[in-house]
C-alpha cells in the first residue's frame, strides 16, 4: 500500500510499504478515506524531535473497516469509523475514570502511520467510534476534524471550564485554538478571546464563535487580554501552542481561581514555581483523552450542528503529501486534509 514516510527532517516522500495485517484479537484494519498533517507531524519533519528513519507518518483518520480480530466486538467491516490519536483499550482503571489517552496500554498511533491507504488500529474497541451510517462525501473533513485536533480543543475547553458566564482566551490559532474557539461557543462561554495575527484565522476564529480578537503575543498579549477583563484576566485560558512563551501568556491571562487548560505539545517549557504559587490558579492538560468527547462530537456534526472541518484550507491527494507538509510548515494553509 501507499505510506507517507519521513525519510530525514523536511523529506518525505510517498512509497509503497507493506499492508497492515491483525496481529491480536483486539486489532482492526481500516481501509483510509482521509488523513491530514498535524501541527504535530512538524515536529519530527523540523527535526525539532528525532525520528528513526524510515518512519511512517500521521494519526489522524477516519475510514471503513476492512476486518476484525476476534474479540473486537464494537465494530465490523463495512462500517465508518472515527478513530482517535491514542489507541486505548477502554478498560483499564484510567480508561474507566475518563482518560483513555493516559490508559496502561495505550498505543500513540503516530508509532502506527496512518497517512496510508489502510492503517491497524489497535485496541480498536477502544479506540474506533462506528459513525450512524456511511457519511455524506461532505461530512467526511469534519468527522476527521474529530478524530484530534476537534477533540483536542474540545478537551482544553473543558480543562479551562469553559462555560455559561465565563470569559475564555484562546492562545493560538492553530486547527487546536480554533477548535477550541468553537468548543467554548458550544459549551456556552459568553465571551471568547481569540489571540491570533493572521487574518484568515481571525475571520475562521470569528465564524467559529470568538467575540474578540487579540494580536499581540507575549506580555503586550497578557495586558491586552486583561485590559478586555477588567484587569483581572480570563476566567478560562486554553493553551493551544505548546512553547515557552504561550505557556506564560497563558499563564499570566488568567485571573486568580481561573483555569487553564494546556493542550499545545510541550516542548522545551520551564515554569516558575513561584509563579503558579502565587497565580493562583487551576492548571490541567496533556494529551487529549478524545475518546471520552467522540460519540458527542459525532453527533453534533452528523446532526451538521458543528462544522470543525472549516479548518482544513488545502486539500490534497495522499501522493502529495510533501507538498502537505511544506504548505503547513510555511505556514501557508492552517491545516492540510490529505484524501486517499
Amino acid at each position: 500500500m501507499r505510506a507517507a514516510v519521513l525519510h530525514a527532517p523536511g523529506d518525505v516522500r510517498v512509497e509503497e510499504i507493506g499492508d497492515p495485517t491483525i496481529t491480536a484479537p483486539t486489532d482492526a484494519v481500516i481501509r483510509v478515506s482521509a488523513a491530514c498533517v498535524c501541527g504535530s507531524d512538524l515536529w519530527p519533519y523540523r527535526g525539532t524531535e528525532p525520528i528513526q528513519a524510515p518512519m511512517p507518518m500521521g494519526h489522524e483518520y477516519v475510514g471503513v473497516v476492512e476486518e476484525v480480530g476476534s474479540d473486537v466486538r464494537t465494530v465490523r467491516p463495512g462500517q465508518f469509523v472515527v478513530g482517535t490519536f491514542v489507541a486505548a483499550d477502554g478498560t483499564c482503571e484510567i480508561c474507566r475514570s475518563g482518560y483513555p489517552s493516559s490508559c496502561v496500554n495505550r498505543v500513540f498511533m503516530a508509532q502506527v502511520g496512518t497517512q496510508s491507504e489502510r492503517a491497524r488500529i489497535p485496541h480498536a474497541d477502544g479506540t474506533l467510534v462506528a459513525t450512524p451510517g456511511t457519511p455524506e462525501e461532505d461530512l467526511i473533513p469534519h468527522l476527521l476534524a474529530a478524530s484530534d485536533v476537534l477533540g483536542t480543543g474540545w478537551f482544553g475547553a473543558v480543562a479551562a471550564e469553559a462555560g455559561p458566564g465565563k470569559t475564555v482566551a484562546v492562545v493560538g490559532d492553530g486547527a487546536v485554538g480554533l477548535h477550541a474557539v468553537l468548543a467554548a461557543r458550544q459549551l456556552g462561554a459568553e465571551r471568547i478571546i481569540a489571540v491570533s495575527r493572521h487574518e484568515p484565522r481571525q475571520k475562521l476564529a470569528r465564524e467559529f464563535g470568538a467575540t474578540d480578537v487579540v494580536t499581540a503575543r507575549g506580555d503586550e498579549g497578557v495586558a491586552a487580554i486583561k485590559e478586555l477583563t477588567g484587569g483581572l484576566g480570563a476566567h478560562s485560558v486554553v493553551e493551544a501552542v505548546g512553547t515557552q512563551q504561550s505557556m506564560q501568556q497563558a499563564i499570566r491571562s488568567t485571573r486568580p481561581g481561573g483555569h487553564l487548560g494546556f493542550v499545545g505539545v510541550n516542548h522545551d517549557v520551564t515554569l516558575s514555581g513561584e509563579e503558579l504559587f502565587f497565580s493562583q490558579i487551576h492548571l490541567h492538560g496533556g494529551p487529549a483523552p478524545v475518546r471520552r468527547f467522540l460519540p458527542e462530537l459525532i453527533d453534533l456534526i452528523w446532526q451538521r450542528k458543528i462544522h470543525p472541518g472549516k479548518v482544513f484550507d488545502l486539500t490534497l491527494p495522499l501522493d502529495r503529501a510533501a507538498e502537505a507538509y511544506r504548505a503547513m510548515d510555511e505556514r501557508r494553509a492552517i491545516k492540510a486534509l490529505l484524501r486517499v
